[in-house]
């Protein structure tokens, strides 16, 4: 798994855009202007990559006791928002997916009826 992959899948979601709004290295994804990803190019270029994902506070709780390499959303709202360790290899390229997939759902939830239509 490589940053261009990610960034391929995050940018393959109806709506998706990306942009660096912090620094030069804080690369997000957002759909219609709302975040629902972000991750750090400099973990990409050291070997230890990880990527801040929206996440449902239950869900988010099951997912960090059941993996290690998932914690609570570092500079993110520890409830709603997991940071995920890819370089820890316990997360596979599907399974990352999927919780970028759940990220995306949970924000695109919360928009306007208005903003959802949008998308469609």
């Amino acid at each position: 798994m490589n940053i261009e992959q990610v960034r391929e899948y995050c940018l393959s979601k109806k709506g998706s855009s990306e942009d660096f709004p912090f620094d030069d290295v804080t690369l997000t994804f957002k759909v219609l202007g709302k975040l629902f990803a972000l991750t750090s190019l400099k973990g990409w270029e050291t070997g230890l990559p990880s990527i801040n994902l929206k996440c449902d506070p239950d869900y988010a709780q099951e997912l960090r006791a059941e993996y290690e390499s998932i914690v609570a959303g570092y500079h993110m709202s520890k409830k709603h928002w997991n940071t995920i360790n890819i370089h820890e290899g316990e997360v596979q390229a599907q399974f990352l997916f999927k919780l970028i997939d759940h990220s995306y759902d949970m924000v695109v939830k919360g928009m306007t009826i208005k903003m959802r239509e949008s998308l469609k």
